[in-house]
């Protein structure tokens, strides 16, 4: 039996938002070189970026398997977590790292468009959250990681309210997670990064080196965030049995954005 309380072998993880280039297809990774079996899950139209991460786990001699899943619905959430758990019904983390960013200013955003930007962002998460909670209680056993962002508790200098909303409405449901499924053993926590370039998410800051410099220099380390390194630990902490007491947190990656 192994005593690295990182350690991951055996374990069945879902990871949803993983196509290659974002936050999420490291996330399946760092989970993957701890000896996790993957399995992960996109948008159908982010199809080949999906199978380019599969095919990055499989190099890593893991077995791995790819979903296609619209976290928006009811259906495919639920379907895509009972399909990532194991014969036996287990299912031992989930990452839910699927989002999307609007930025638009207020009076030019539509209805429909807040209404979507809270449906993938927080409406997702929340239908995740209640069908994994459902086969993690039931084994009273389980590790639940949300990611949200340094702007779950403030804003920024982009206009991009309905993002804002979402993303604070993550975090704290994350801790009302956490609170209805602590008595049964199942730790729910929530990742918070500032920001992490490149990713394809951010890709469209190339265009604007001025803001890249000063998004680096808002942070006290002076840098943006490495997706192919900076992450790994704090989610492996939370993942893991190295995290097992540790719930309801909001765990800030932002190089120390979030302490000025």
């Amino acid at each position: 039996m192994s005593t690295d309380v990182f350690d991951l072998t055996g374990r069945r993880a879902l990871v949803v938002g993983a196509a290659e280039g974002g936050l999420g297809a490291q996330a399946a990774l760092a989970l993957a070189r701890r000896g996790a079996e993957v399995v992960v899950a996109d948008l159908p139209s982010r199809g080949a970026d999906l199978d380019a991460t599969l095919g990055r786990l499989l190099a890593l001699g893991r077995r791995a398997r790819a979903l296609r899943c619209d976290v928006t619905r009811e259906d495919q959430a639920e379907a895509a977590v009972a399909h990532a758990a194991d014969p036996d019904g287990r299912l031992d983390i989930l990452v839910n790292a699927a989002g999307m960013m609007l930025r638009r200013e207020v009076d030019q955003t539509s209805l429909d468009e807040w209404r979507r930007v809270l449906e993938v962002n927080l409406t997702g998460t929340w239908l995740l959250n209640r069908a994994a909670g459902r086969i993690m209680t039931r084994r009273r056993r389980g590790a639940i990681v949300n990611f949200s962002t340094v702007y779950a508790e403030r804003v920024g200098p982009i206009p991009e309210s309905a993002y804002y909303a979402a993303k604070a409405g993550i975090a704290n449901l994350t801790r009302s997670m956490a609170a209805e499924f602590g008595p049964y053993g199942v730790t729910v926590n929530c990742l918070a990064p500032a920001v992490f370039y490149p990713t394809r998410m951010t890709a469209p800051l190339a265009d604007d080196p001025d803001r890249l410099r000063w998004f680096a220099e808002r942070t006290m380390l002076g840098r943006l965030g490495d997706p192919e390194t900076d992450l790994e630990g704090p989610l492996l902490l939370l993942a893991s049995d190295a995290g097992r007491y540790m719930t309801g947190q909001i765990v800030y990656v932002d190089g120390g954005w979030s302490a000025w």
